[in-house]
């Protein structure tokens, strides 16, 4: 029987996701940290410029780009002690032929992923 991946391994999936964004763009890593409310997930360093990512996996219907401004606002703060930017990173998670569905173990998924949102 196939099982719905657990919120640490939709987390794991969001990291690997953005992670692999990150790379792409030419981050380097100071920190990574998958740990579910272990904030932020990644440190990085980019042109000299260092970097807070929150990672975050969420189903449908909660749409992926729509963070806790509140929450954020605390990380963007705690980010300009280390005169870092702040970023969001929503990554939208569900079954391949069925977005509204959970994602199952070994099965295909979709995403819903539009990159970095700087926190303002």
């Amino acid at each position: 029987m196939l099982k719905p991946l657990s919120k640490q391994e939709l987390h794991n999936l969001a990291m690997n996701i953005v992670g692999e964004d990150m790379k792409a763009q030419g981050f380097e890593f100071l920190g990574v940290n998958s740990k579910i409310g272990k904030d932020p997930q990644f440190v990085g360093l980019k042109n000299k410029d260092l970097h807070f990512v929150i990672v975050r996996s969420v189903a449908y219907p909660q749409d992926a780009n729509i963070y806790d401004p509140v929450f954020m606002q605390t990380i963007k703060e705690h980010a300009l002690k280390f005169e870092a930017k702040a970023y969001y990173a929503g990554v939208g998670l569900g079954h391949g032929s069925d977005y509204a569905n959970p994602v199952l173990k070994d099965q295909e998924y979709t995403m819903v992923y539009k990159g970095l949102q700087e926190i303002v």
